[in-house]
């Protein structure tokens, strides 16, 4: 066992020289290495702060109450379900209502909130393609196959998304929870795979940024906003819960139902119609017709000689046969004048 220490009272002489030394130049020397130490702190703190930072949502605009938007054409087959505003700018059809049903918002077609809707979706396709940094799972290498995974909020990039099958989404008890999945390439996801989402998380704040084009396999079950550049196909019953938006190319739909969540529907927009509008058809111009000019016997004459011309050749041709004629009718009179 260690010996104990005993202690001993200072010695006078040596506990005063100690209490002489002055207060306030110890008290400084030890605020000014509290404050740098405190000043460093948090500066490395601030510094590791935005790696660590939860994505926030990307904002929709004027497209947030759009479950379909295209670029050029909106079409559908069989009976699709639509919850929310479907819109096509700067194309001018959307075919396929009926048998499609509106069963809330209207169909827009270059018109002025088709037109707004795609602009609001240009800014939120560049603020997700630019989110940054991205999550990178350590169970997923490189990040392209999301079947068999469980994902916390995050931003995860990767080249042609695929999901073969179930990818969760665990919003960990907290509603505010985003995702936003930026695929270099294309998405698609196969028949009768499924997004399922657990511990709070919101269909709304699901995002998927497609640089390429969007298929949706049949019977899948989706969930999310799709922001493709090109097109987007949702095969037969696919069901998605959020939006499907392209920007230049079109939306094909085959008896799918398609619900904007009901946390995050936005605004209907005004106007529009409940089926699919007439097709504009531009009419034929009627031409005009060429009446052809007579034809005229041939006289021998140049055809490029001029009417006018024409009438004075025969005009002077006539006064010689009438001078001869008036000649030889003098010439008979003098005959019969010098017989008699």
């Amino acid at each position: 066992m260690p010996p104990v220490l005993k202690s001993s009272p200072p010695n006078p002489q040596i506990w005063g020289h100690i209490m002489a030394i002055p207060t306030q130049r110890v008290t400084g020397k030890l605020a000014t290495a509290g404050l740098a130490a405190t000043l460093g702190l948090a500066i490395a703190i601030a510094g590791a702060g935005p790696a660590n930072a939860a994505p926030t949502a990307v904002d929709l605009g004027t497209a947030t109450s759009f479950a379909v938007l295209a670029g050029t054409t909106a079409t559908n087959t069989l009976v699709s379900t639509v919850s929310g505003d479907l819109g096509v700018s700067p194309g001018s059809s959307a075919p396929g209502f009926p048998p499609g049903i509106m069963t809330t918002g209207n169909i827009h077609v270059a018109d002025v909130p088709a037109a707004s809707a795609q602009a609001a979706l240009l800014t939120a396709y560049n603020d997700a393609d630019t989110r940054s940094p991205a999550t990178s799972p350590t169970d997923v290498t490189p990040f392209t196959e999301l079947n068999g995974k469980t994902l916390t909020a995050g931003i995860y990039a990767g080249g042609a998304l695929g999901i073969t099958g179930t990818v969760v989404l665990d919003g960990l008890n907290d509603p505010s929870s985003v995702w936003i999945f930026q695929a270099s390439s294309t998405l698609i996801t196969a028949s009768a795979s499924v997004v399922s989402l657990i511990n709070g998380a919101d269909p709304c704040n699901v995002f998927w940024q497609v640089d390429s084009s969007a298929t949706l396999g049949s019977g899948s079950t989706f969930v999310g906003t799709i922001m493709a550049l090109t097109s987007i196909s949702a095969n037969t019953g696919a069901t998605v819960a959020g939006r499907l938006l392209a920007r230049n190319g079109a939306v094909t739909l085959q008896g799918n139902t398609i619900t904007v969540p009901a946390g995050c529907t936005g605004t209907i927009a005004a106007g529009g119609t409940k089926t699919s509008p007439a097709a504009v058809v531009t009419p034929t111009p009627t031409p005009t017709p060429v009446v052809a000019a007579p034809s005229l016997p041939n006289t021998g004459m140049d055809a490029t000689v001029p009417f006018a011309g024409a009438l004075a050749l025969v005009g002077g041709g006539l006064a010689i046969l009438i001078a001869r004629r008036r000649t030889a009718s003098r010439a008979q009179r003098d005959t019969a004048t010098t017989g008699q």
